[in-house]
Order: C-alpha cells, then sequence, then structure tokens
C-alpha cells in the first residue's frame, strides 16, 4: 500500500527541530457544499479511505456531540467499518522524537468500538470505547530507534455503521531537519548509505 502514497524526506544534514507533519480537525472538508456533513464521504484532504466507509458528521441533522464542528465517524453507511491512511508517508531517522495525538469519543448510539491506531513499525496501539465516552485527547510519543518510512493509519472493526468518532489529528516531532523536502519514491538519487537502503527498501515495495 505504500506505493499510492506520497513521501516526504526528512533530511539529516541539520539539527533536530520541532516539526508539524500532520495537523487536521476535519473543519475544512466538504467546503465546496457548505462544510456539511457527508455519509460515505471519501473527499478527506489529507486521507485515504482504503477499506469500507466513513461518514463526515457534526454540522447538519447528525450531530451526538454538538460543538465539536466537523469530526468522524470512523464506521461509516456501507455497514463496512473504516480504515483512513494519511496521503503522504513519513521519513523518520534514528533519534526522532515523534508525537502523536487525536481524539476519540463513543459512537453514542449504544454500542462498543475499537480501532487500532499506526505508524508503521513506529507505533501500534487498539483503542476500545464504550457508546457513551466522550471526546478524549489521546497523547503518545516514542523515540525512532531506526530510519523508517510510515503512514498514520485508523483502521476501524466491525462493521454496523456506528463507528467510535474521530477529531484533532496532529503529528509531530522533534525530528532531524525543520524543513521537509518531498522526494519521488523511485529512482531519485539520494546520498548517503541509509538512504540507499532506504531507497532500494522502496523499490523493493513497489513490485
Amino acid at each position: 500500500m505504500l506505493a499510492a502514497f506520497g513521501v516526504l524526506g526528512l533530511s539529516t544534514s541539520q539539527p533536530a527541530a520541532a516539526v508539524t507533519l500532520l495537523s487536521d480537525n476535519f473543519n475544512a472538508e466538504n467546503s465546496a457544499n457548505g462544510g456539511n456533513q457527508v455519509l460515505n464521504y471519501t473527499g478527506l484532504a489529507n486521507w485515504n479511505v482504503t477499506r469500507g466507509s466513513i461518514d463526515l458528521i457534526g454540522n447538519g441533522a447528525y450531530d451526538p456531540l454538538p460543538g465539536n464542528g466537523l469530526y468522524l465517524d470512523l464506521d461509516g453507511s456501507t455497514v463496512a467499518a473504516g480504515k483512513i491512511e494519511s496521503k503522504t508517508a513519513y521519513l523518520f531517522n534514528s533519534g526522532d522524537l515523534v508525537n502523536l495525538q487525536f481524539s476519540l469519543a463513543g459512537s453514542q448510539r449504544g454500542d462498543t468500538n475499537s480501532v487500532a491506531v499506526s505508524l508503521g513499525s513506529l507505533y501500534n496501539e487498539v483503542f476500545t470505547l464504550a457508546s457513551s465516552d466522550p471526546f478524549t485527547t489521546i497523547s503518545r510519543s516514542f523515540t525512532v530507534g531506526s530510519t523508517t518510512i510510515a503512514g498514520l493509519i485508523f483502521d476501524h472493526a466491525g462493521g454496523d455503521n456506528r463507528g467510535l468518532l474521530l477529531d484533532n489529528v496532529v503529528l509531530s516531532g522533534n525530528l532531524a531537519t525543520a524543513i521537509p523536502e518531498p522526494f519521488t519514491m523511485i529512482g531519485t538519487l539520494i546520498g548517503g548509505t541509509a538512504a540507499l537502503r532506504l531507497r532500494k527498501k522502496l523499490q523493493a515495495q513497489s513490485k
């Protein structure tokens, strides 16, 4: 699946600096249609829906937790729970400190649900919330052990059109460069032994 992503390369030539890689509260979604809620929404600016469906809710007829703008129901309206993956994959270097923050709430419709949140091999955790749980901010921090490319994934379990609610996703950290530099996944010459190994890995994954 990695070949479908754009990739953000991070040079190791500068000292670590605070960088925000992804920040999304979903409030700018569906702006062409007044920013209203949409069932089975596929137009997310920063994410691909790679399985099932999600609903964009919050401004309209269904807003179980008002005052939060737009947010996602991770189990949309097709009886197939959604999996969303960031459109960008990120290159992390050894020693980078990565911070991940997001808000989760229960479905507010009488059932318990679970979602697996992952960032490649760097982070993987399953969250299970009861229906009535309000939006809760979840924060995780971890240090990168070796050069890694990873996209952020929210993978909801089940499929009954009643999913966990997601809002306010922020991926940031003290990274090895202050200025991200985009590069193509195949055929781009990048210097250094670690970068060369990474390019070969990407070529193998694209076959």
